[in-house]
Order: C-alpha cells, then structure tokens, then sequence
C-alpha cells in the first residue's frame, strides 16, 4: 500500500501542472451536491482560455485520470462535463490512505524551513482590568490562538508583556488563555541612561511636564528609516516616560533573551535580525503603538528590523460592556441554558463548573475569532447564540464533541458487556462500506485537508511593505463550526452503534474508525483555541 500524507494543495498542484503552462485552474469542491458527481473541477471557462476552442486534448485528459506523485490522491476517472473537467478520487483508497494514518492528519504540515522568531506583543495586557474594552479583549484572544498556531507550525514565539495584575491573570485563566505572568516591572537601565544624550529637551527651553525624561521627534526617525507608509500622519513627537521605558526594556529582553524550548538553532540567534515584532492591537491603541514603534529604533540599536501590527477592528455591541461585565453576562447564560435543558439549577453543582467555565470561554472565543481579525464584529448579546441548537456557536462544537465522547464511551461499555468484539487492526478494516455521502464529506472536508489548514491559520502576511499585517484567524473557528454541522448531520441521520449482528461490525468499525479521525481533529483544532475537549454537556 502507498504511504505518506495526501494532501489537498499537493493534488491541487498535479492537476495544474498536468494541464501545462498558465494560471492555475482546478478547485476543490466542497458542496455536498457537486461532491455527489466531482472531487475537483477546471471550470469550462477557465478551460476555454487555455486550450483552443475550450477543448481539453484527450492526452491531457488521460495525463490527468493517471495523475500520481507524493501527497497526490489516486484519481478514478477525469471527464469533461457541461461544468468543465471533473475529476473524481478512489474514495476507498483515500479512505484506506487517511483513516490508516489519523494521527497525521490532526497536525500540521511540515514547515518547508525552520520557523520564524516572533516577539507577539498585546499592549491590551497592560491595564487594569476593569478597564479592559470588548475590542481590547479581542486583540487578546486573536494574539493567544496566533501564538498556538506559530508554535504548532515551528515558530519560536515570546509572548509580550507578563501580566502583573492579578485579577487579569484570573481573568485570563477563565478564558483559557496562556499568558506569562510577572510581579514587577521590567528594569529600564539599559535604556534609562541613554535618553540623557539621545532625547531632545523642553521646545523653547521651556521646563518638562513632571515624569517627562525629554521628546523624541518621531517624523524625523521615520526619515531615517524610510517607513513612513502606514503610519498615521499626525505621529510627530513623543514624550519619553519612565513607564514608556518600561514597556521598551520589557520588548528589548523578549528580542535579546530567547527561551530554549524553540527550534534548534533559532534560540541562541545573536541578534535581532531574523526576528519580528508583531503587535497585535485595538484600532483604538494603534497610535500609541505606532509611536512606540518608532521610539524603540531610536533608543535600542538592536531592535527588530520588521516591527508590524495587526490592527483588530471595533467590537460593536448593544450595551456598552467592559471584558470582565461581558464574561460575567456569557456565563450566566451558559448557566441558565443548562438549567433549562435540565430542568434544574445547576450552576452549584461542582461536578458542572468546569463545564460551565469551558463552554463560557468557548462561547466568547468562537463570537470574537470567528470575524477576520481586521473587520468590524458585531456582538449579539442575547440569550439565543449560547443555545446547543444553534450551529454557529462555540456551544455548539462543544456540544458535538461531547457526543463523539459519549459514542465512544458507548462503544467501550458495550465491548465490555460483550456486544461488540474488540476493535480490529485498522489494516484490516474495508473502507469500501463507507458509502453514505455525509461520510465522504468528513473526510474529505474535514479531517483530509486540516494539516493545511492549521499552516494557514499560521500564516501571516507580513511580507508587503508597510506596517500592517493580515492573518486570518477567523479560519479555525469556521472549520470547527462546520465539522460540528456535518458530524451533527451525519449523527441525526445514521446509527452508528448497531445491532450486534457480525454481518454488520465491518461497517460499523470503518465508522468508528472515521469518526476517531473526526474526533481527534476537532481535539487538534480546539487546542489551538485553548480549549480542552468535553466529555458531557
């Protein structure tokens, strides 16, 4: 039997090549009623500007039924169709190929080349909590999942600055967010005796406002560095701070001082050269980072070359809620949708807290990252998106997590009751039972193309010019949601556990054995979220 990963971009690059030389023109469907006839299509207008009246040459079509390489799934048959060319996949062989490896599947692709260095810094962290704003909050959480999924794909990441609140770092906790933690500020003399020659003084030879060390003139270190583009233009001069230096000497340790738990040979870097410092921010404290951006290269020689921001756009809600007031709301609605569906209180009962604390972490974080981190987030307070009927919510995927875990257990009940005979090697398993669409559906939408995925969420677009950065966070949490909607389809729809009739247990173990593939990918994509898989809702 073949070995190795498939991958959706590795096929998707062998049927571009095999076509010949252009754009590329093959897409992966996804809709359950075009997946019934086609695993991939090149649209019949795509193909009409590459080949002479549209018409695909029949050895280009057969170059294309015997696609094979690494990572490239076996192809069944290739046919053109009023839509384009179809292409459809051995599906009992990219059964076979997938559900004999699950493990791989639930992470990442292989990094081409050692990750990078990323100081991720959130200024949100710096204040009080009771201060915290709803947008200051997202700026946190999109910095936590981009720090997970950097670190799953081989980035070497400090997060920046250690919270020295208390009831921030309680906060934090609640949300599953891992943050580092610190009792003081960071001390400033590395920086402190150099203002005293770099640092203008008083305009007009007038005195500094008390707690004032002197001005920097801003314009004039963005001549120097020839990055004006994307900065505000109004950035002009800085009044330098003990508690500016602070924040400065606390981004200058995170850059000088690499913990070694990162890739081999990224940790003892010398310099700050093959680092970046990318800070993630609310549109409302981009200006103040932008100036701190520039008073960092003129006070430390050392700081990073590439500095970029990743700008949350505005949180918009009904009420005008602080982070603390807006967990505290999400909560008790957890607790009251318990209550109702249970018919009693249960938001007392210790064996329900820590459900409670989960599904409320994942509620709030499923509505803040499920919007791309750049555009504007409408919040819908009430009580109707916490609802495990709802299929957008975090509740929701932790709702169908929680019944894989209870068919499992089901599983394992009845084997020990002597229903069902032991799980079978998987190498003996016949995937060509698996017929049912939704089946083909998850693996194919779901558990075949999530090491992709997790690389993308990863990926950010720095590599333009200017100072803005895009990432694309939002895409875990939409995977999540609908894996959730397919499995819950699929669940309603097909019984799994079936009559103990040996006739029927080859079926039955090629289900289990796809849906421990949906089960440990949907464990992979809540890890990167922070949040730990539910047993019971």
């Amino acid at each position: 039997m073949a070995t190795g990963r498939l991958g959706v971009g590795e096929t998707l690059g062998a049927l571009n090549t095999a076509l010949g030389p252009g754009e590329p023109v093959w897409f992966k469907e996804t809709r359950a009623r075009h997946l019934r006839a086609r695993d991939f299509l090149a649209p019949r207008p795509a193909l009409q500007a590459r080949f002479e009246d549209g018409q695909v040459p029949e050895h280009v079509v057969r170059a294309v039924a015997g696609l094979q390489g690494p990572g490239v799934a076996p192809v069944l048959r290739c046919e053109p169709t009023p839509a384009g060319l179809a292409l459809q996949l051995q599906r009992p062989a990219v059964f076979e190929r997938v559900l004999g490896a699950v493990t791989a599947y639930a992470a990442p692709a292989a990094p081409a080349a050692p990750g990078p260095r990323v100081v991720l810094h959130c200024p949100a962290l710096r204040g009080a909590l009771g201060a915290l704003r709803l947008s200051q909050l997202r700026a946190v959480l999109v910095a936590d999942h981009l720090a997970r999924a950097l670190r799953a794909h081989g980035a070497s990441v400090r997060l920046v600055p250690a919270v020295r609140d208390p009831h921030m770092r309680t906060f934090l906790q609640q949300l599953r967010v891992d943050w580092p933690a610190a009792s003081e500020k960071a001390a400033t003399g590395a920086l402190r005796n150099l203002p005293l020659a770099e640092l203008s003084p008083a305009p007009d030879g007038g005195g500094l406002p008390p707690g004032v060390l002197g001005t920097v003139c801003l314009k004039e270190v963005m001549r120097e560095r020839g990055c004006a583009a994307g900065y505000d233009p109004n950035v002009d001069k800085c009044l330098v701070t003990e508690d500016l230096l602070s924040v400065l000497a606390e981004l200058q340790a995170a850059v000088r001082h690499w913990p070694g738990d990162g890739p081999r040979g990224l940790a003892a870097a010398p310099d700050a050269d093959g680092c970046m410092a990318l800070h993630v921010v609310s549109c409302e404290e981009e200006f103040q980072q932008q100036k701190l951006d520039l008073l960092w290269w003129k006070l430390d020689e050392q700081a990073p070359r590439t500095q970029k921001h990743l700008v949350c756009g505005p949180v918009k809600a009904a009420s005008a809620l602080t982070a603390p007031e807006y967990y505290d709301l999400r909560h008790a609605q957890v607790c009251k949708a318990a209550a109702l569906k249970r018919g009693r209180e249960l938001s007392q009962d210790p064996t329900w807290t820590e459900v409670f604390s989960v599904l409320s972490a994942a509620t709030i974080k499923f509505e803040m990252l499920s919007t791309a981190p750049q555009s504007q987030l409408l919040l819908a307070l009430a009580d109707g998106s916490i609802s495990t009927k709802g299929t957008k919510s975090g509740t929701f995927v932790m709702y169908n997590c929680a019944r894989l875990a209870t068919l499992f257990e089901g599983y394992k009940h009845s084997t020990e009751q002597g229903l069902y005979p032991a799980f079978p090697p998987v190498s003996s398993l016949d995937f060509s039972l698996l017929q049912d669409e939704g089946e083909w559906l998850l693996l194919f939408n779901g558990v075949l193309p999530f090491p992709e995925l997790l690389s993308q969420t990863a990926a950010l677009a720095c590599a333009a010019p200017g100072l803005h950065a895009t990432a694309r966070t939002e895409m875990m949490c939409k995977f999540l949601v609908q894996l959730s909607m397919d499995f819950s389809s699929y669940y309603n729809r097909v019984h799994i556990l079936g009559e103990p009739r040996p006739h029927l247990f080859g079926q039955m173990f090629a289900r289990l054995q796809l849906l421990r593939a949906v089960r440990e990918v949907l464990h992979a994509g809540l890890a990167t979220l922070g949040l730990p898989p539910l047993n019971h809702i």
